[in-house]
C-alpha cells in the first residue's frame, strides 16, 4: 500500500513546475501582444496629433476657396434691373417672382461643386486621412460658405436711397441668400463623400501605412 501510493505526489511535483512553467511563459507574452496589437492598430492620439497641423492648414485653405465662390456667386446669380421714375421704380423686361430662389439655387449648385472638390481633394491626402481630416473638411468647407455669402451680397449690395431718388436712373435688384440652411451644403457634401469613400476602402488604416512605405508608388 505504501508503495502503490509514494510514486503520487513524485508525478504531482513534477508537473507542477511544467504548469508553472506554461503559465509564466503565457503571462510573459501578454504584453508583447498587447503592444502588438496596440503598435498596429490604426489611430490613436499620437497619429490625432500629428494630424491637427495639417488639417488646420486644410481649413484654411478650404476657408480662402469662398472668395471665388463668392465672386462666382455675384456673376452668375440672376438679378433684374429697374429704371427709377418719378413715383418708384419700373422693371426693364419681364420681371420673374422666383428671383430670389434662383439666386439661392445658383448659391447651392456652387456649394454643391466646392463641396465634392474637398471631399475628393481630403480623400487624396491619403497619409492624414482620419478624424482630423474629416474635421477640417467640414470646418473649412462652412467657413467658405460664410465667406462667400458676405462676398456676395458685399459685391451686390442693391441701390441706395441716393440712387432710388435719381430719376431715370438704372440700378440693380441686390443679391441676398434667402435661405441661410444652404450654407449647410457644402460641409454636408464633402463629409458625404470622404464617408463614402472611407467605406469603401479596403483597408483597416484607410491606406496610410501603404502611403507611408517607400515601396510603394
Amino acid at each position: 500500500m505504501n508503495d502503490t501510493a509514494g510514486p503520487a505526489p513524485a508525478t504531482e511535483s513534477a508537473a507542477e513546475p511544467g504548469a508553472a512553467a506554461g503559465t509564466g511563459a503565457a503571462r510573459d507574452d501578454r504584453p508583447a501582444r498587447r503592444s502588438w496589437i496596440a503598435a498596429g492598430r490604426p489611430g490613436g492620439r499620437a497619429e490625432l496629433r500629428a494630424d491637427l497641423l495639417p488639417a488646420a492648414r486644410l481649413t484654411a485653405v478650404l476657408a480662402l476657396t469662398g472668395i471665388p465662390a463668392g465672386l462666382m456667386w455675384w456673376l452668375l446669380a440672376p438679378r433684374e434691373d429697374y429704371r427709377v421714375v418719378a413715383d418708384g421704380v419700373q422693371p426693364l423686361g419681364d420681371t420673374s417672382a422666383e428671383l430670389f430662389a434662383a439666386d439661392d439655387a445658383v448659391f447651392v449648385l456652387i456649394m454643391a461643386g466646392l463641396g465634392l472638390l474637398a471631399g475628393i481633394a481630403g480623400w487624396l491626402l491619403r497619409r492624414r486621412r482620419g478624424v482630423a481630416l474629416l474635421a477640417g473638411l467640414a470646418v473649412g468647407t462652412g467657413m467658405a460658405g460664410l465667406l462667400a455669402w458676405q462676398l456676395g451680397e458685399l459685391l451686390g449690395p442693391g441701390p441706395d436711397a441716393a440712387e432710388l431718388d435719381d430719376v431715370g436712373a438704372t440700378v440693380t435688384t441686390r443679391l441676398e441668400l434667402a435661405s441661410t440652411p444652404a450654407l449647410t451644403v457644402a460641409p454636408f457634401v464633402a463629409v458625404l463623400v470622404y464617408v463614402v469613400a472611407t467605406l469603401l476602402a479596403s483597408r483597416d488604416d484607410l491606406g496610410r501605412a501603404a502611403a507611408d512605405d517607400p515601396r510603394r508608388s
